[in-house]
């Protein structure tokens, strides 16, 4: 039974990246009949922000990561850390340090002019002195000074960090504040953590954290360190590249299946399966499989993963998703004739709405160019012809082959290439020339409105004077 947890920081808002390792940890405690904690990391007080905290909130909701318990905030937690900063203290194994920041950035300096990496030289680990006056001094902790501190991760096996790498680093600062890495330690051995799987930027922080838990006889949880998530260039995800807001692929018209089946995909696989429902996740992930290098993000398999979901998913919902998108078709009587059309060919639910609105919107103006190409000298006198021929026949016209049993004797009549027709009808229906079939079109709207709209560009010369 494992117990994960997914810990943000509300100083941005939720990326997926942070998705990612959301849903990782998710699957893995769910499988495993385990829990699934949500902690928001915010003690640093001047770089939160409120509306990132409510972002990460509202991006849980959508793609619909349940998590147990209450959230919790690290901010409504601080004198648990400052017991166990005390109990450091008083047992010796942290000290206060009364270093000045010119005193740091002089040994910083001269570390650097010797070529060596920068770090605290322990000067106050034994001191017994009297302390400087006006200096605030930070807690340390004593790092061990030799030997090796070793953990296996689940994804990049044995690690091995030289102690001589880790200095005694500052675990409270001098207003009192605890740091990242103590208060994570904390939170993690209390809320009994028993699985840890994060970035592997964090890879430097494990070793600070063991010492920590050990300092404090607290259990050590497995780590999983994920790679991260480049561009398809290798380089660091940019906004540009898709590291935006998880809410921006919401108003992007991206349903939250397509993107949690993205996401598991970009670093983990099942052989070469690509279609992953949550019951597949949840019945094949394992973090011990997650791969060793990093992923690239590939916004054409993105979009190919949401137009699948957006074929597959019921009308009723995608009527319900677009209400976002202010396009209400809910009470429309071709409701389902017209999502069935429309969706073949959408690969976002704004593109599924833009689909719509030309079928149920009268166009205002018709596109140039297909004019130019389809619409000839003769062109209003065969569609004259065949209004009149739909006119007799208007109330057998219900279905798309009502309109085909129809038009086709009329196309083989006249001689007519099926462009010729076809055209010159979906410039007249939808003002362009890549909608759908115009017998699905014909039939949703009716001979009525197929009759108004076609009049209507033959009136306005499609426009023709405009040019």
């Amino acid at each position: 039974m494992a117990v994960t947890r997914f810990a943000p920081s509300p100083t941005g808002y939720l990326h997926i990246g942070g998705l990612r390792t959301a849903l990782y940890n998710y699957l893995w405690a769910r499988k495993t009949d385990g829990e699934f904690r949500l902690r928001i990391e915010d003690t640093d007080t001047q770089r939160n922000n409120e509306d990132a905290m409510k972002a990460i909130i509202n991006a849980f909701e959508w793609v619909g990561l349940d998590y147990d318990g209450k959230v919790e905030y690290q901010s409504q937690r601080m004198d648990i850390y400052k017991k166990y900063i005390k109990q450091l203290l008083d047992e010796g194994k942290a000290y206060y340090c009364y270093m000045s920041k010119e005193e740091l950035d002089a040994l910083r300096e001269k570390q650097m002019a010797n070529k060596e990496t920068p770090r605290y030289d322990g000067r106050y680990r034994d001191f017994t002195g009297t302390p400087p006056e006006g200096v605030e001094p930070v807690v340390r902790i004593k790092a061990p000074l030799e030997g090796k501190i070793t953990f296996v991760d689940g994804i990049k096996s044995m690690i091995n960090i030289n102690c001589n790498e880790v200095d005694d680093f500052v675990i409270a600062r001098s207003n009192g504040n605890p740091t990242y890495n103590f208060v994570v330690a904390i939170d993690d051995a209390l809320m009994g953590m028993t699985d840890v799987i994060r970035g592997d930027d964090h890879l430097t922080n494990t070793a600070k954290q063991i010492i920590i838990y050990e300092a404090l006889g607290f259990d050590i949880p497995k780590f999983f360190h994920v790679p991260m998530i480049n561009n398809p260039q290798g380089k660091k995800l940019s906004k540009r590249d898709g590291a935006m807001d998880v809410m921006d692929y919401k108003k992007q018209g991206f349903l939250p299946e397509a993107l949690l089946n993205f996401l598991v995909r970009l670093g983990w696989s099942n052989k070469d399966q690509e279609i992953f429902s949550m019951e597949e996740m949840l019945e094949l992930f394992d973090p011990s499989n997650i791969n060793k290098s990093a992923s690239s993000y590939n916004q054409e398999k993105l979009l190919w993963l949401n137009a699948h979901y957006i074929k597959n998913v019921t009308n009723e919902r995608l009527a319900k998703e677009l209400e976002f998108f202010d396009c209400n078709i809910s009470g429309h009587d071709k409701k389902e004739m017209i999502l069935d059309l429309s969706k073949e060919r959408a690969q976002t639910l704004v593109e599924l709405k833009e689909a719509i609105e030309k079928i149920t919107n009268r166009p205002e103006s018709y596109d140039k160019k297909g004019v130019k190409k389809f619409i000839k000298e003769n062109t209003a006198k065969f569609l004259d012809t065949y209004l009149k021929i739909l006119e007799e026949k208007k109330d057998s016209l219900h279905l798309a082959c009502d309109y085909e049993e129809v038009t086709r004797p009329f196309i083989e009549k006249f001689e007519l290439k099926f462009p010729q027709l076809f055209q010159p009808i979906r410039i007249s229906l939808t003002g362009g020339t890549q909608a759908p079939s115009v017998y699905d079109l014909m039939a949703i709207l009716g001979y009525d409105e197929v009759n108004l709209r076609i009049r209507t560009a033959l009136d306005k010369n499609f426009n023709k004077e405009a040019e």
